[in-house]
This record gives structure tokens, C-alpha cells and sequence, in this order.
């Protein structure tokens, strides 16, 4: 199977999500600075939402750029990947709307620590039908950057609770250590090209 209708579903996925997460942020009723700062955390909220999402389209398309072919593995490991990545306008608008609350944090470090699992799952799943001395496996190694994310985002989930700073300060620190697409990646491609 060709890889071109994944990328362009892939695509299309995301490129919902960030529409439907760019109008959950409603005008104010009225004129005043008040109303304006009252959005303050609600477009916080969206803008690390938005990064997220564009870290994740970013390295999901170094990642495809691996695939010789797609298995039913592959499609569905993707597919696991964009529900949880799907539900990132829910928790964008759950924390911003909250002002941060602890539970809304928690929740968002939750989604965010399972899409990175099913990044990783869609990584592993790529390197077993390619094998070991594959491109994304020969790119990622050990994968240390994902594995770090995964530990930060599962502390944060329960930090939120006691420690509600602490915790968006690790999912802000996770975004800055993604922010620039894997090179790993795109540097081993761009060698076999």
C-alpha cells in the first residue's frame, strides 16, 4: 500500500483539529480591555495547544517520510495516534475556560502523555515492518528524546494535583525540546537521498 492517502488523511485529521480548537475561542460580548483579559488563559491555552499540534504534524511528516510501505499495523498505529492528538481541542478548551485548574491540567498532561505513547507505538511499529537496520531505526536509536517526553508527561499528570505550575512547566519545557523537527530524522533521509 502507498503511503500517500495516510499522510493526506494524516493531513486532514490535523488540520480539523486545529480549526476546531481556533473556534472554541469565542469573541467577547462587548468592547472593554476587561473581556479581552478575560480570553488571557483560554488563548494561552490554544497557542501551547497549537505548538503541540505543530510539533506533531512536523515529526509525524519526518516520520512518514521513512515508510516505504504501509501495513495494517502502520495504519492502525497512526489511527491511535490522531484519536488521542483529536482530543486535544477538548482538553485546550477544558484548561483555558478553568484558568488552569488542576483536574483540567492533569487531563491535558493525560492526552499529551498518550499521544507521545502512540508515537512511539507508531515509531516501534514503522522500525518492525522495516526492521532494525531501517532508516526511522538507524535515525532514533534508543528514541531517549521520546522516552524523556513520556516520564515528563506521566509526572506531570499527578503533579498537576499538588503542584498545578510545576506541571505546565514541564509540558512547556517537553514543547520547547520538540519545538524543531526531529533532525534524526530528517538528516538520515536527507543522506539516503
Amino acid at each position: 500500500m502507498n503511503k500517500t492517502r495516510l499522510e493526506a488523511f494524516s493531513d486532514g485529521v490535523i488540520a480539523i483539529i486545529i480549526t476546531i480548537m481556533v473556534l472554541e475561542l469565542k469573541p467577547p460580548h462587548g468592547s472593554d480591555w476587561q473581556l479581552l483579559r478575560d480570553l488571557v488563559p483560554k488563548f494561552i491555552s490554544y497557542i501551547i495547544s497549537f505548538i503541540y499540534v505543530a510539533i506533531y504534524w512536523n515529526n509525524h511528516h519526518h516520520l512518514l517520510h521513512t515508510v516505504k510501505h504501509v501495513t495494517g499495523a502502520i495504519l492502525w498505529s497512526n489511527t491511535h495516534l490522531l484519536f488521542w492528538i483529536s482530543l486535544m481541542p477538548f482538553v485546550t478548551a477544558w484548561a483555558g475556560e478553568n484558568h488552569f485548574a488542576a483536574l483540567p491540567v492533569a487531563a491535558y498532561s493525560f492526552i499529551l502523555l498518550m499521544a507521545a505513547i502512540a508515537y512511539f507505538i507508531l515509531s516501534k511499529t514503522i522500525i518492525s515492518v522495516h526492521g532494525k537496520g531501517s532508516l526511522l531505526s538507524t535515525a532514533i536509536g534508543n528514541d531517549l528524546k521520546g522516552i524523556v517526553s513520556m516520564i515528563g508527561y506521566a509526572t506531570a499528570v499527578p503533579l498537576a494535583f499538588y503542584y498545578r505550575e510545576g506541571s505546565i512547566a514541564i509540558i512547556a519545557a517537553i514543547a520547547v525540546l520538540w519545538l524543531v523537527p526531529d533532525r534524526r530524522i530528517e538528516k538520515k533521509v536527507n543522506e539516503n537521498e
